[in-house]
C-alpha cells in the first residue's frame, strides 16, 4: 500500500516535533516536509508533492487562512486539514471556506489526528457530524440574507435527487444528496443507507462538486447550511 505523503506546516518547532512523533508511528503515513510559515506552503508543496498538508492557523508572516486559499486555488492540490485550539472559531469557518477539509484541535488524542489523516487521504471529511452541527449552526446564525440567496441560486445547479435534505424516513435513492453530504455522513455511511458501493458515493459526489464549483465535501456542507437546506 503506498503511504499517505504529509506536509507539517506550524510555527512551533515543539508542536511540529510532536507531530512528527506521532505520525512517524503510523506505517501508512511519511512525512515528506515540514514548514514554519505559510508562506513556505507553495513552494514546499512544488518540492515534496504531498497528499495530505496539516496546517496550523497562526502563523507570523503569512497566516494558516491565507497559505490554504491560496494552496486550494491550484490544480491539483493536496488536501488541507487546519490545526486550531478553539473549538468554534470564526477562523475555522474561513479556513473550511477557503477549502480546507477539515480541522483538529491541537489538544486531540494522537491516535485521532492520525485518524484525520487518513480519512482526508481517502477523501472523506474529518468533522464529526457532531461538530459538523455546530459548525454550521454558528455559520447559520451570522450569514446574511444575501448569502442564502446566492447559496439557494448555486445549488438550482443540482436536479432534485441531488439537492434534497434526505432525512432518516426518506425511502432509498439512486444517487447521494447534498444532505447527506452535508449531514457529515462518511462516504461508507452514505453507500450503506443507498445499498451502493463506496466508490460509487464517491464518483456522484464528484459530480456535485464539479456542478458547484467546489473543491471538497465541506464546502458542500457550509453550502447546504447557507441555503437554509439542513436547518431544523
Amino acid at each position: 500500500m503506498t503511504a499517505i505523503r504529509l506536509l507539517l506546516v506550524d510555527d512551533d518547532p515543539l508542536v511540529r516535533a510532536g507531530l512528527a512523533l506521532m505520525m512517524g508511528g503510523a506505517g501508512d503515513i511519511e512525512i515528506v516536509g515540514e514548514g514554519a510559515d505559510g508562506d513556505e506552503v507553495e513552494a514546499l508543496v512544488d518540492r515534496t508533492r504531498p497528499d495530505v498538508v496539516l496546517m496550523d492557523i497562526r502563523m507570523p508572516s503569512v497566516d494558516g487562512l491565507t497559505a490554504t486559499e491560496r494552496l486550494r486555488a491550484r490544480a491539483d492540490a493536496p488536501q488541507v486539514v487546519v490545526l486550531t485550539t478553539f473549538h468554534a472559531d470564526e477562523q475555522v469557518l474561513h479556513a473550511l471556506r477557503a477549502g480546507a477539509a477539515g480541522f483538529v484541535l491541537k489538544d486531540t488524542p494522537p491516535a485521532e489526528i492520525v485518524a484525520a489523516v487518513r480519512r482526508v487521504a481517502a477523501g472523506d471529511p474529518v468533522l464529526s457530524p457532531a461538530v459538523t452541527r455546530q459548525l454550521m449552526r454558528h455559520a447559520a446564525g451570522t450569514r446574511a440574507d444575501t448569502r442564502q440567496a446566492r447559496a439557494r441560486d448555486r445549488l438550482a445547479a443540482l436536479n432534485d435527487r441531488e439537492r434534497e435534505a434526505a432525512d432518516g424516513g426518506a425511502p432509498a435513492r439512486a444517487q447521494p444528496s447534498v444532505g447527506e453530504v452535508g449531514r457529515g455522513l462518511a462516504n461508507a455511511e452514505i453507500a450503506t443507507g443507498l445499498f451502493m458501493s463506496v466508490a460509487t458515493v464517491k464518483t456522484h459526489v464528484s459530480r456535485i462538486l464539479a456542478k458547484l464549483g467546489l473543491n471538497n465535501r465541506v464546502q458542500i456542507a457550509l453550502l447546504a447550511y447557507d441555503s437554509g437546506l439542513l436547518e431544523e
